[in-house]
């Protein structure tokens, strides 16, 4: 892993350079967008704090990574794991009384690809990219906090076993019975551990834009027919802070047109991406008129098919977040 030396000299007003990649690190370690950007700004603090102390015997990049780390191990000691609702049991039958809030359950949230992403290489944004996605970010939080520091700065990163013994104070050798224990949980939950057997980076097609735009059609007309044409069959779909998440396009487009006929109507409007993935803000019609925040729709999508729709409901957290306003006029 190549990295410039720096002196200790080095203008500490430029580590906001370091900003974007910073807060993709420890947004897959804390699964929390405001987590990660608290976690970057506290390491940043510290490393002003501590500037006297660095003297360019390391490289800078090196150095706000170790912090960081600290940062993250810090705030994740005494708390649960942010999780999804298909972390909670088997999928539900599509009906209301199947709507529960957990109040002891942290969500697992996502975050607008502009704060993870820099002016890199198109090959290294969209390796990077992929390792951000749902799923990914889903089967880290199963990894205790320092495995999961481990698989990160090795199998997303590169970084070598030496360069993280070193990070973390431990030899190479514990670095790689780590690395091994962390691959052998994430294929217990039927994740890839490396990035790069992930099938690669899943960059959008023109025919799935085209797919996307008659899906936000389909969607706003609340069109049967075309939407179940738009729907791969075993979709899934989730809705935190709800634990229900249902299985299979029958028992979706059974609860759209059932419990949750309440968004026929609504606007969908594109927005950032949401860890690289297709994102919209979903707005339902106001009995005070105009169009009021229901979700983030983060949209998963493979063979020109919509396999996953994850319903973010936290609006009044989210929608700021990701440029939406939280109201539409007629």
């Amino acid at each position: 892993m190549a990295q410039a030396t720096i002196t200790g000299a080095h203008a500490f007003g430029e580590l906001d350079n370091y900003r974007a990649e910073l807060t993709a690190y420890c947004y897959r370690m804390l699964g929390s967008p405001f987590d990660a950007e608290d976690a970057v700004q506290d390491a940043f603090v510290r490393a002003w704090r501590s500037r006297d102390r660095f003297e360019g015997r390391a490289a800078v990049r090196s150095w706000l990574y170790r912090i960081a780390t600290n940062v993250c191990l810090d705030m994740l000691k005494g708390k649960e794991r942010r999780t999804t609702p298909m972390d909670l049991g088997p999928a539900r039958e599509p009906i209301e009384a199947n709507l529960h809030v957990p109040s002891e359950i942290t969500w697992l949230e996502p975050i607008p690809l502009h704060m993870v992403s820099s002016e890199r290489d198109p090959a290294e944004v969209a390796v990077a990219n992929e390792s951000i996605r749902l799923a990914f970010v889903r089967a880290l939080q199963h990894l205790p906090a320092r495995q999961r520091a481990v698989l990160i700065l090795r199998d997303v990163l590169d970084w070598q076993a030496s360069e993280v013994a070193e990070l973390l104070g431990t030899s190479a050798a514990s670095v790689n019975s780590a690395l091994q224990r962390a691959r052998a949980t994430l294929a217990k939950t039927h994740e890839q551990s490396n990035v790069e057997k992930t099938g690669g980076a899943r960059q959008l097609s023109d025919a799935d834009r085209a797919m996307l735009d008659r899906y936000v059609s389909a969607f706003e007309r609340y069109d049967l027919s075309a939407l179940t044409s738009l729907i791969r069959e075993d979709a899934s779909q989730s809705m935190p802070p709800y634990d229900m998440w249902l299985s299979g396009r029958e028992d979706i487009l059974k609860w759209w047109f059932g419990p949750g006929i309440g968004c026929q109507g609504s606007r969908v409007l594109p927005t950032f991406s949401a860890n690289g993935m297709p994102t919209f803000g979903q707005y339902k019609p106001s009995p005070d008129g105009g169009y009021d925040p229901w979700a983030l729709q983060v949209l998963d999508v493979s063979d020109g098919t919509i396999g996953e729709f994850t319903f973010f409901l936290d609006t009044a957290r989210l929608f700021p977040l990701f440029g939406l306003p939280l109201h539409l006029d007629a």
